[in-house]
């Protein structure tokens, strides 16, 4: 099943998704506006979105409901990232300039806490408990792992156990919640709820791990992202951390020394030391196996075009160009 198709099943509610999220940006602030405007211009792939509007329809959920679930879910994603790109001094993404690039660090971290508190306008509309539950314990963990990841930056010590702390907290959760959302929100029982929770943190991580291999391996055309920048913003993702434990002496000074100090004009060396290691395969093995476990989750859910389109989604998260 294609990405196109698998948008398809989510229709209407998907196409509304956009129209919402505009709506619900719009400010008497003029600055506010233009800078969402250039968020919305931005596009992006909408694969959270998508996996609230799949869910939900799994479970028998209405389109209404879903698509403010959806578009929250997509403004706690487009918040982080406005403060990430202030954080990470990122100066592209999808392929053009990053909002703190255009119209600075100050009006990019202000703009996302609006962002961030628009959406929890929009939660306590739907009028869930449970929901704003959800919400307010994910968004504290996506904080925590932002911390995580600052204090992981330039230690080329970090361990695979701390990188998947990370990237559960930082990326996995919003996944999670967005599908333990989509099945309160459609009444779908206890176990059920919990199948979608498990299969949205088995996507995350799994889309995470390809987003990281990405970074080594892309075309940053494609990709809307240059190589090598979490190397220059001293992450060590888990490729690196598996080179760093298998390559031999020189290799390892190398590696080290990148990630201490950047090292981006030595890219090409450190791309072979890590595809040497294997440590590009590995990651990609262990994304293979998250999104099989992601699949594995759903044997609750009753079956339905929309299970199998989930499924589908597992598979493409891990499908991408080398």
């Amino acid at each position: 099943m294609t990405l196109e198709e698998i948008r398809a099943l989510a229709q209407p509610g998907l196409g509304a998704v956009d129209d919402v999220i505009r709506a619900r940006l719009r400010s008497e602030v003029p600055l506010v506006d233009q800078i969402a405007e250039h968020i919305i211009a931005g596009g992006g792939k909408r694969l959270r979105p998508l996996l609230v509007v799949l869910a939900g329809k799994a479970c028998g959920g209405a389109n209404g409901r879903l698509t403010e679930a959806a578009a929250f879910i997509e403004f706690i994603h487009t918040a982080t990232l406005l403060h990430d790109d202030v954080v990470d001094g990122s100066a592209r993404r999808r392929g053009r300039a990053t909002a703190n690039q255009v119209f600075g660090n100050q009006a990019s971290v202000l703009v996302g806490d609006f962002v961030y508190s628009r959406a929890f306008q929009m939660m306590a509309a739907i009028g869930s408990q449970r929901v704003m539950e959800i919400m307010a314990d994910a968004t504290n963990v996506i904080a925590e792992g932002e911390v995580l990841q600052l204090m992981n930056a330039h230690d080329p010590d970090t361990t695979e156990q701390r990188y998947l702390e990370v990237i559960y907290r930082k990326t996995a959760r919003l996944f999670e919640a967005g599908a333990e959302v989509a099945a309160v929100l459609a009444g779908a029982p206890e176990d059920v709820q919990q199948a979608l929770r498990h299969y949205g943190r088995h996507l995350g991580t799994a889309y995470q791990l390809i987003d990281d291999v990405l970074d080594y391996r892309s075309d940053p055309a494609a990709r809307g992202k240059n190589l090598g920048d979490d190397l220059t913003e001293g992450k060590p993702t888990l490729p690196l951390i598996h080179a760093l434990r298998t390559v031999g002496a020189a290799e390892q000074s190398l590696l080290r020394t990148a990630i201490e100090h950047g090292g981006l004009e030595q890219l090409d060396a450190i791309i072979a030391a890590i595809d040497a290691a294997g440590g590009l395969d590995y990651t990609e093995a262990l994304a293979r196996s998250e999104a099989d476990r992601a699949i594995a989750a759903l044997q609750p859910v009753p079956a339905s075009a929309c299970r199998d389109a989930l499924a589908a989604l597992a598979a493409f998260a891990v499908a991408h160009q080398t």
